[in-house]
């Protein structure tokens, strides 16, 4: 391997700016050692521009450089000369913390620790429906035993029409209706209520 020097290898007065591109120039026109610098000094800013915005997440900082750095490698044949070589390299930067960010939300909101809500949990789930069981009776009382007996056993304990009418007395034909209407008027109860 033939060591080829360039200017921004040796130059002290060059810009940040004026030495990654002049780094990055020569790599692309097969200078392994000006590319391999362009990346050890790239490494050096992009880990400090990420550890700025991630100061409280020093273990992810240099997963996102590398994957930076993984990036602009596979991108270097779209820069274009022209263009300043910072913000090309600090917009890929922003893209990769961006994801970084986005992937780490969505894990801690399906990972988030249930100790804040022990409160939810220490209520039993019987309460409700032992509230709700409660509430249809008292509105079931209100009605008419051609309504509410008919309610009581189809719709409640699971009987059949014909099981309902011989159990009350009532025709088959009476039971639908009483189950009709009653289920009406409850409906128009608990809509005064709400």
């Amino acid at each position: 391997m033939k060591r080829l020097t360039t200017t921004a290898e040796t130059d002290p007065g060059m810009s940040v700016e004026e030495r990654l591109k002049a780094l990055l120039l020569a790599g692309l026109d097969g200078n392994e050692t000006a590319y391999h610098a362009f990346l050890n000094d790239l490494s050096g800013r992009l880990r400090a521009y990420v550890r700025k915005r991630l100061f409280h997440l020093h273990d992810e900082v240099e997963d996102i450089v590398q994957e930076t750095l993984l990036a602009v490698h596979n991108a270097r044949h779209t820069y274009r000369a022209d263009e300043p070589l910072t913000a090309w390299v600090y917009a890929i930067a922003r893209y990769k913390l961006m994801d970084f960010l986005r992937m780490r939300s969505r894990h801690d909101a399906f990972n988030e620790p249930l100790d804040d809500y022990v409160d939810i949990f220490s209520s039993s789930d019987e309460e409700p429906a032992n509230d709700a069981k409660r509430d249809i009776n008292v509105l079931l009382e209100q009605l008419p035993d051609k309504q509410r007996l008919p309610i009581v056993h189809v719709k409640l304990q699971g009987m059949s029409v014909a099981e309902t009418a011989q159990l009350t007395g009532l025709s088959e034909s009476a039971v639908k209706i009483g189950i009709h209407r009653g289920l009406k008027s409850l409906a128009a109860k608990i809509r005064l209520f709400s």
